[in-house]
């Protein structure tokens, strides 16, 4: 009980020394967060280049300012380094590590078990540790704490566990981690009331608390299957409004109009970032341990794989018609991030998409304001210039960047294929189709 009152004192009075495992979307902005607050915060990951860049007073995600970054590095709440060890000195630590899917879609916990391997190295006699990186229902209880407590014993005496998933939207500007109701779940009700005390002095705001990890963790899969279900729903309606010659972007505004029991979800060229096309898997994997088939799951997933090559079946169709071959067009695609605003490539459809213009000999460009080069394809970002345009057989509008020149495509490009329908209030002088 000692124990439990000396980090919930630390807390309450700011004195707690608090790490961040992981600096990148979400360990980042969790970190100059809680620095803000007031307390003293150290930040840890491998890439030595990220350490460097922070410890500069300089930010590598757009979502955080330099500024803010280099106010709290210079009064001395913020540090990062590549050195665990520095573990020793903490009160409490959140884990903020990748947890992709394998080449099986199985859930790979590499990065997660090692996390957890450097904190049992250098736990502390008192820890409160807060996982935030997404993953299975089940990964805390069964995973993660026989883990700690070979080392220290029962959760809940001197070290406390507890589960609060990542709520961040990276390029949204309305919603970032403040603002965002943040659920927490501890392995007792003391890591409960310390995880949801420390974020309620960070984020100044009520968190909502739930009687368990695996609540804390199933709903985040569920928010984000919620969304791949609804995203597959209207991107296989999208389909099907192509073969009726009818406009999906028309359908959903006029379905729009409903004031209850709709909710408008839009179509593309797939899914991509670190969520949507990932943690449904996890569910899928964890679904066969109880003898059931996430049938509707994975049927939605597969809607939104298929978009890419239905993307470029489209182009190739449109291409047809002006009596042109894949083979050796030129095509320029608009946009190379899994969505607007972001310098994201993770799952990203236009991958895909560049990967089939490849098979076909395309010769293909692409361009982004936000990734200047590609190196898989060895490619970089064109210009967005009135003679690169016209000299495209077909324009590709694939990420809808806000500050993306679209005047300039609509003025120069001959023929454009947007699948965000983002120029359609747009006089263009060429040849305008939307997805």
């Amino acid at each position: 009980m000692r124990s439990y009152e000396n980090i919930l004192k630390k807390i309450e009075d700011y004195s707690a020394t608090l790490g961040v495992i992981g600096l990148g979307y979400v360990g980042l902005p969790l970190a100059v967060a809680k620095a803000q607050a007031g307390y003293r915060v150290v930040g840890f990951d491998v890439d030595t280049e990220r350490v460097n860049c922070l410890q500069a007073g300089s930010s590598y995600i757009r979502d955080i300012s330099s500024d803010d970054i280099k106010d709290q590095v210079v009064h001395g709440r913020l540090s990062a380094t590549n050195d665990f060890s520095i573990m020793k000195r903490l009160d409490a630590i959140s884990i903020c590590v990748p947890t992709p899917i394998d080449k099986y879609r199985q859930p790979d916990l590499t990065y997660l078990n090692a996390a957890i391997k450097e904190i049992v190295i250098h736990l502390p006699s008192t820890m409160l540790i807060i996982i935030n990186s997404t993953t299975f229902p089940g990964t805390t209880e069964e995973v993660v704490k026989p883990i700690i407590e070979k080392k220290v014993g029962a959760i809940g005496e001197d070290v406390f566990l507890a589960y609060s998933p990542e709520r961040i939207d990276p390029g949204n500007r309305q919603f970032q981690i403040k603002g965002i109701p943040r659920i927490v779940g501890g392995v007792t009700k003391q890591c409960t009331t310390l995880s949801a005390r420390l974020y309620e002095k960070v984020l100044k705001e009520k968190l909502y608390r739930v009687d368990s990890t695996g609540i804390a963790e199933m709903s985040k899969i569920v928010e984000n299957t919620f969304r791949l279900v609804n995203i597959g729903l209207i991107n296989e309606l999208a389909v099907l409004c192509h073969k009726m010659n009818l406009d999906i972007w028309k359908v959903i505004e006029a379905a729009s109009t409903k004031p209850y029991g709709y909710m408008p979800f839009y179509p593309g060229p797939g899914i991509g970032g670190h969520c949507i096309p990932v943690d449904p898997h996890y569910l899928v994997w964890k679904a066969k341990e109880y003898n059931y088939n996430t049938q509707l799951v994975e049927i939605a997933a597969q809607v939104n794989e298929s978009m890419p090559s239905f993307v470029v079946f489209r182009m190739t169709m449109m291409l047809n018609e002006m009596k042109k071959t894949m083979k050796d067009s030129n095509i320029c695609i608009i946009g190379a991030a899994y969505k607007k605003n972001v310098s994201d490539l993770r799952e990203s459809p236009v991958m895909k998409i560049f990967e089939l213009l490849e098979l076909y000999e395309v010769n293909w460009s692409y361009h982004d304001p936000h990734i200047a080069s590609i190196d898989l394809f060895e490619k970089n970002s064109v210009a967005l210039e009135p003679n690169i345009m016209a000299q495209q057989d077909l324009v590709v509008i694939a990420t809808d960047h806000d500050c993306i020149d679209y005047q300039c495509i609509a003025d120069h490009a001959n023929v454009i294929f947007d699948t965000r329908s983002k120029m359609s209030t747009m006089k263009c002088q060429g040849t305008y189709v939307k997805l």
